[in-house]
């Protein structure tokens, strides 16, 4: 079970959602490239899920609960006091990150949650405060992400996106590189994916599927499905996927 909500006005803008999951049997997990990172609370305790560029199989045991904290594309900042660069495709505890060693809030390692804890609201809301403690006295994300993001999801070429925001190709890349973990293609080749997930879901057929979200046609949307999420776009969106 999976269930996610949005965040409340004040951390809106930098947080997509808040979540939290209950697997309901042993099983493996696919995450696939969203451009987002994620703040998760699980039975091994807090960990920083980075920036990823492929498939990620996560294993989980049956009762095992998850609560989390996504952040958008783009709106990390530096809240985790290292360049998202080195957190791509990482899953790293954040009791080793540097920054958070010495930190006034800790958010310690909790006993394994189980089936009993579905909401976990109480974790989670640990965790929220310490999210907006450690905004307060963060410098904010650079305010090219949310352009950078958006123009690629509209379909702007790197170059438009350079140009658009009056940067050269080389300052978006470290632009990109800092605010999101990968280079402009990179992103360019996910948010294209999530927007061409979206529409599957929503019933879109694959071929329309294709032309809508940017790609050249059914075959080249079929490759970077397979590329980014190691399976088929039919796989993803079937209700086992």
């Amino acid at each position: 079970m999976y269930v996610e909500r949005p965040p409340t006005a004040d951390l809106a803008g930098r947080v997509a959602c808040v979540w939290h999951q209950v697997s309901e049997a042993d099983a493996t997990q696919l995450v696939v490239p969203d451009a987002c990172v994620d703040l998760i609370w699980g039975p091994e305790g807090v960990f920083v899920a980075g920036p990823d560029t492929g498939p990620m199989p996560t294993p989980m045991a049956s009762g095992d609960t998850f609560v989390g904290i996504r952040f958008r594309p783009g709106a990390v900042g530096g809240f985790f006091g290292v360049p998202l660069q080195e957190l791509r495709d990482q899953r790293v505890r954040l009791c080793d990150l540097p920054s958070f060693r010495d930190q006034r809030v800790r958010v310690s390692d909790p006993p394994p949650l189980r089936v009993a804890d579905v909401a976990a609201p109480g974790r989670l809301d640990v965790m929220l405060a310490a999210v907006r403690d450690r905004l307060a006295g963060e410098v904010p994300a650079d305010p090219a992400g949310a352009a950078i993001a958006g123009a690629l999801r509209k379909g702007r070429t790197v170059g438009e996106v350079a140009w658009d925001l009056g940067f050269s190709e080389r300052q978006l890349h470290r632009r990109s590189l800092a605010t999101f973990g990968y280079a402009p293609k990179i992103l360019q080749r996910i948010v294209r994916f999530q927007r061409a997930l979206t529409l599957a879901r929503a019933g879109v057929p694959l071929a329309e599927v294709a032309v809508t979200a940017g790609y050249a046609d059914q075959a080249h949307l079929s490759h970077d499905v397979k590329r980014l999420s190691g399976v088929s776009m039919r796989h993803l969106v079937s209700p086992a996927g």
